[in-house]
């Protein structure tokens, strides 16, 4: 019995996606970093930079259950080379894995959960159904506005967040998200859309 494996069976990831930097916080590409940490916030959980999976990662524990939280370190569009390095490690499946992330498909104030999916031009997408499989849970965050026919998708999902934006953020979908979190967590991922007034 000594070569005996341990698998860390009751472990979930909850990986946002972003881009290292400082200089793309507040990005809306940067989104899915900020509620992440918004949640390990929650949870007093502080990152520590974890090389050999080319990410900052907060451990929590939630309803007794082991959460790793990840902000890969690879830029977005690599994103995928970290989830497979986290979940080769802990022998993680896609079910035990969230990925929070933007979406310019759905408009700004806008929270969507759903499970699994085509990457729709989404670069880091299409990394993490490369690296981790097309079926990871996903929670989908509006960043969509009229700015992004005037700008191009490339500039606008590397712009800044408006000050009236980071607020509805702040005070609106950061605890739709955390609760959309939770509900993973607890096992209950649906599909499921909230739209979030932000007027």
């Amino acid at each position: 019995l000594c070569n005996t494996v341990y698998y860390f069976t009751d472990m979930k990831l909850v990986f946002g996606l972003g881009n290292p930097e400082e200089k793309y916080n507040d990005t809306r590409h940067n989104i899915g970093f900020f509620l992440v940490y918004a949640y390990a916030d929650n949870h007093e959980a502080s990152f520590q930079l974890k090389g050999k999976f080319r990410a900052l990662v907060a451990e929590c524990s939630v309803a007794g259950e082991k959460v790793l939280l990840a902000k890969p370190t690879t830029y977005y569009n690599l994103v995928g080379e970290s989830l497979h390095a986290i979940m080769d490690f802990y022998k993680l499946t896609a079910s035990d894995i969230l990925i929070v992330h933007d979406d310019l498909a759905l408009l700004f104030g806008m929270v969507r959960a759903r499970v699994g999916g085509s990457d729709a031009g989404n670069n880091g997408i299409k990394s993490i159904n490369q690296h981790g499989g097309d079926e990871t849970n996903r929670l989908r965050i509006g960043i969509g506005t009229d700015m992004r026919a005037i700008m191009g998708d490339v500039d606008f999902v590397l712009g800044r967040f408006t000050k009236e934006e980071l607020e509805t953020i702040q005070k609106s979908i950061s605890p739709k998200a955390v609760e959309m979190i939770d509900t993973f967590l607890a096992g209950e991922h649906q599909p499921t859309s909230h739209t979030i007034s932000h007027h």
